[in-house]
């Protein structure tokens, strides 16, 4: 799987997430609080993301992830 691939899982899921966001300002730089995303819709986003993805990580392997690439980077180590 493409680090791509991995970033329209999780675009799809901040949009199902934050309904209100415009999918063009989803960008790998953007950070997901600078979206609006509190903490229980950052916890959705990455839960969500990992069910779509097959995957299981701990969330603890998440407590320095600021941005949606850093995101995209722990699930595709995690795949590859």
């Amino acid at each position: 799987m493409t680090k791509n691939n991995i970033f329209n899982v999780i675009k799809k899921n901040i949009l199902d997430t934050l309904p209100k966001i415009s999918p063009h300002i989803i960008s790998y730089e953007k950070k997901l609080v600078d979206l609006g995303a509190n903490s229980v819709d950052r916890i959705e986003i990455i839960i969500m993301s990992m069910k779509d993805l097959n995957i299981k990580i701990p969330l603890l392997n998440f407590s320095k992830v600021s941005t949606i690439e850093d995101l995209i980077n722990v699930f595709f180590a995690k795949l590859n």
